[in-house]
């Protein structure tokens, strides 16, 4: 089939990107939330930047995953409420909850964002509904097990996370405080950490080469973003507290 190529590359240009990625945000920080700057063209309200950025991830997936030949068999159907899960509350949840009224973000970025979860839609999304072969039995493999219980851990840390950021912000969107309580006990970052779990669970449970090219890809992304975050809030808050890492407990 003539497709099967394509996606071949379209996976493995998901590694190159994630080794890209790293580097270049390890250079400059994204210019978007509290690194918002100027010098990045035009710009759009942050929140409807969003919603155009994790838009495909929803419905791009949803059109290549019912293109698969075993779309409506009941291990790829796992998959697909896992992944809808996650996206519907990045798309249409977790934008409208925040209180950004009046904070922008850059045109580029958004897009760039689409482009790349319109990628990994496809290659994840043709891989479990299509190239990829899951019997029933597969819900009792332990990758499966241990890849769906991190996703969903990663998941409620990734929303709980977020919930304290938001409760924090009650004077308009320039407001920021140190945040405490659940995950931010130990890290920076527990957002990003969550969303690492996720996407690390999904490899696993998945069990493809797509589901790593994205584990590795929101790696190099977030970690860099992470290590930035730390910075600002120790450069901001004199009184941060030290024993605070980046991203991972005890560790970095």
């Amino acid at each position: 089939m003539f497709e099967l190529p394509i996606y071949n590359i379209c996976v493995f240009s998901m590694f190159i990107l994630a080794a890209l990625t790293f580097l270049a945000l390890t250079k400059v920080t994204a210019p978007y939330g509290r690194h918002e700057r100027s010098g990045w063209g035009p710009r759009i309200p942050n929140k409807f930047g969003w919603v155009l950025m994790e838009l495909p991830a929803v419905v791009a997936f949803f059109i290549f995953y019912f293109q698969g030949r075993n779309s409506f068999e009941v291990v790829p159907l796992i998959f697909f409420f896992l992944w809808q899960l996650h996206y519907f509350y990045r798309t249409f949840v977790f934008p409208f909850l925040t209180r950004t009224e009046g904070k922008k973000m850059p045109l580029l970025i958004a897009l760039i964002g689409a482009l790349i979860n319109t990628l990994n839609a496809f290659i994840n999304a043709r891989w479990i509904s299509h190239y990829g072969s899951y019997s029933i039995e597969w819900v009792h493999s332990t990758p499966f097990a241990w890849g769906v219980g991190l996703f969903l851990v990663g998941l409620l840390i990734n929303c709980h996370s977020d919930s304290i950021l938001i409760k924090l912000r009650t004077h308009g969107p320039k407001e920021y405080k140190i945040p405490h309580g659940g995950c931010y006990r130990f890290i920076s970052c527990p957002n990003y950490l969550g969303e690492i779990l996720e996407w690390t669970g999904w490899a696993l449970a998945t069990y493809s080469l797509g589901g790593l090219a994205f584990a590795l890809y929101t790696l190099a992304s977030l970690l860099p973003r992470a290590i930035d975050h730390h910075k600002w809030y120790k450069a901001r808050f004199p009184d941060y507290p030290n024993r605070r890492k980046a991203i991972f407990p005890f560790l970095f």
